[in-house]
């Protein structure tokens, strides 16, 4: 019985041990669920959101928050085609290219990045070294509020004018003025703007797998408990089992028979 009762303890300890593991994996992935659902929510709000004017979200001195992205924005200036960037390595619908971004001065006296798009590349072709430009002149442009994308320097920081993410205080650091922080993804401009870049559209707004991801974790916490007992229960039936086994041979095991020496004295004595 010792041996059984060091066995049910280790179970119970490993099992508790990998039960903990499992519900904290499915706590985080319903708290990445329950985030994606509030992500899509504010996108979904933002979006019915009237047009805003520039100087409301884009101002010196003032950081991007989450709650503050995908919201529509129209500024009017003209951009800087001395200082234009681009961001390797992207796709759109899985057409892969890279984004443009180019520095906007408006007419307040602010400048902002704008990722005015995606300029595609041709399969089995280098990215482009030639940039399409921005209208010239006086430009009224409509874009989605973003956030700055945040990496390691290599990632951020541009060199000969690309880089892998868009960061401002990186980009912003290579022009010759104050840049805002974040930046507009266009979606229209007046006048248009020509080139083929592609614009990039608003993002996925599925729920994403970390819901059933969530539920499998916490079935396995209980998959796990139920096999503890599962297998007390069979070590219990098992012992019971031996138990009648022992108890059945040895109402069958045949009397012990007298001795010869036993029988030779009985038939002295008779």
């Amino acid at each position: 019985m010792r041996r059984l009762w060091l066995r049910w303890i280790g179970l119970v300890v490993f099992v508790a041990l990998m039960g903990t593991l499992f519900v904290r994996l499915g706590e985080w992935q319903w708290h990445k669920s329950k985030a994606r659902d509030a992500y899509n929510a504010m996108v979904r709000t933002n979006q019915v959101v009237p047009v805003a004017a520039f100087p409301g979200v884009f101002a010196p001195g003032h950081t991007i928050a989450d709650s503050e992205q995908w919201q529509r924005i129209t500024v009017t200036g003209s951009y800087d085609t001395a200082h234009q960037f681009q961001a390797m390595e992207r796709s759109v619908n899985s057409q892969p290219g890279t984004e443009i971004v180019t520095p906007l001065q408006a007419t307040n006296g602010v400048t902002v990045l704008v990722d005015r798009g995606l300029l595609p590349r041709p399969p089995g072709q280098n990215d482009p070294t030639t940039l399409p430009d921005p209208p010239a002149g006086t430009v009224t442009v409509v874009g989605y509020v973003r956030r700055d994308e945040v990496g390691t320097t290599t990632q951020i920081t541009p060199v000969n004018h690309r880089m892998r993410l868009i960061n401002t205080p990186a980009i912003a650091a290579q022009v010759p003025y104050p840049v805002v922080d974040g930046y507009l993804q266009l979606i229209s401009s007046t006048p248009a703007q020509s080139g083929g870049l592609i614009p990039l559209g608003l993002p996925q707004l599925g729920s994403g797998p970390y819901f059933s991801y969530a539920i499998q974790w916490f079935m396995f916490t209980v998959m796990a408990a139920a096999g503890v007992v599962m297998m007390i229960r069979g070590d219990l039936r098992d012992r019971r089992k031996a138990r009648r086994r022992a108890a059945v041979a040895a109402q069958n095991r045949p009397e012990a028979q007298p001795s010869d020496q036993e029988d030779s004295h009985a038939a002295r004595t008779d």
